[in-house]
């Protein structure tokens, strides 16, 4: 609507300039020539009032409906409304350089599909084209299991079994949430992906869905394996993940109990972008759990830090040669590993009401009487009794879904 304000007054402002000029024309050719200056404009204004009365009328009414959409835009949208007034998009945009190598052909949904984000985290490939929230194209690959060495991946239409789940989604102009088509076989997928140092997988890409989702992809893919960014070998700590927030606190505990012998448990999600961060981490330090408050900043040139860190750092690891001991009688001692408890068996939208906690950061699928599926991370149970789902955007934000145990028509769990 308010789009549509800004629009019809600019058309009227217009048409009454045009008026304008085209009144002076019938006045004389000289005043006509000279009413495209606007000192002139101005002087022949003043001179022929009588006959510039009207179109300067129209120009005046036009002026109502500008003000109002501009009203309503800075109500509902004011980063809109001072992109758009700072004029910053006459300017010629600077292209920099893309992080990652993604050279692939094809469409998806019918439409060209150029995606700029790709990464591998946690089983799901997932390709983004456009740097909004909701991505305005989007290709996720769930994969059964992966490894942290090569990917390789072959899929024929013809397979049975458990497959990777394929699912694509697009925004279209005119919708506030994208649309997605899943589907989890009848395709066509290859995937042999390299690990290439510090933290990408580097390879070919194949994908041929049926031909009613009219979207096919080949060619040659680079992607990301985790939430980290590297400037040469290090990590760069500008850059807002939870991986890299996850990796700061890491080394800052190496270095303040001076031990490498750190097992750091997920924090969990964060809003980025974040100035400050107040966390309660719990860790598994020289094998004892302790839980420790831990504020952190991002500063300007430096990135995220501790407060008050002043640890040293640690020092080098050096190889000590092994002795071998001879071959005499030695026993070979065989440790049972116990097998974890698949919680996906037996699991159910009452077994989840009855005993939340045991499911509690696990990512799970919900379906809705109305056909919208949302899909997250379980937090809990609200106050007033609804399902909360949370999902993170690639280290952009989150979104959170809140869902009536009464309107939910099929959940499932997606991992053990």
């Amino acid at each position: 609507m308010d789009a549509l304000l800004i629009l019809g007054g600019l058309l009227l402002i217009l048409a009454g300039l045009v008026w304008l000029v085209m009144r002076a024309f019938t006045t004389s050719l000289l005043w006509g020539w000279a009413s495209f200056v606007p000192p002139l404009t101005l002087l022949y204004l003043l001179r022929h009032w009588r006959s510039a009365r009207p179109a300067v009328a129209l120009s005046a009414l036009g002026i109502i409906p500008l003000v109002v959409g501009l009203t309503l835009l800075a109500s509902n949208d004011a980063q809109r409304l001072e992109a758009i007034l700072s004029l910053k998009w006459l300017k010629p945009g600077v292209e920099t350089p893309a992080e990652l190598a993604i050279d692939l052909r094809g469409e998806l949904n019918g439409k060209p599909f150029t995606p700029q984000q790709a990464e591998l985290m946690d089983g799901v490939l997932s390709l983004r084209e456009g740097q909004d929230f909701f991505a305005q194209s989007e290709l996720v690959i769930r994969l059964p299991k992966v490894d942290t060495g090569p990917v390789r991946v072959d899929v024929l239409p013809a397979d049975l079994g458990i497959l990777p789940e394929v699912e694509i989604s697009w925004l279209l102009p005119e919708q506030e949430l994208p649309e997605a088509r899943r589907l989890s076989r009848g395709y066509t997928l290859h995937l042999d992906l390299q690990p290439v140092a510090p933290n990408k997988l580097v390879g070919d890409f194949h994908l041929v869905l049926p031909p009613q989702f009219k979207t096919t992809l080949s060619g040659k893919l680079e992607l990301f394996r985790n939430g980290l960014r590297y400037q040469g070998d290090k990590v760069d700590r500008q850059f807002d993940s939870i991986d890299t927030v996850s990796y700061v606190i890491q080394n800052y505990l190496e270095r303040r109990f001076a031990t490498r012998q750190v097992q750091l448990q997920p924090i969990g999600n964060l809003n980025f972008p974040l100035q400050s961060i107040d966390l309660n981490v719990q860790a598994r330090i020289n094998g004892e759990v302790q839980q420790l408050p831990i504020i952190l900043q991002k500063l300007d040139g430096r990135g995220w830090q501790v407060a008050a860190d002043n640890f040293a750092p640690l020092p080098l690891v050096t190889a000590v040669p092994s002795v071998q001991k001879p071959a005499t009688i030695t026993a070979e001692v065989v440790e049972r590993v116990s097998r974890p408890i698949d919680r996906r068996v037996r699991f159910s939208l009452d077994s989840l009401l009855r005993s939340p906690d045991r499911f509690q950061n696990l990512s799970m699928r919900a379906a809705t009487e109305r056909g919208n599926s949302a899909e997250g991370r379980f937090q809990g149970v609200d106050q007033d009794g609804r399902i909360v789902l949370r999902q993170r955007m690639n280290g952009q934000g989150e979104v959170s879904f809140k869902l009536l145990p009464e309107e939910i028509t099929r959940i499932e769990l997606l991992e053990p």
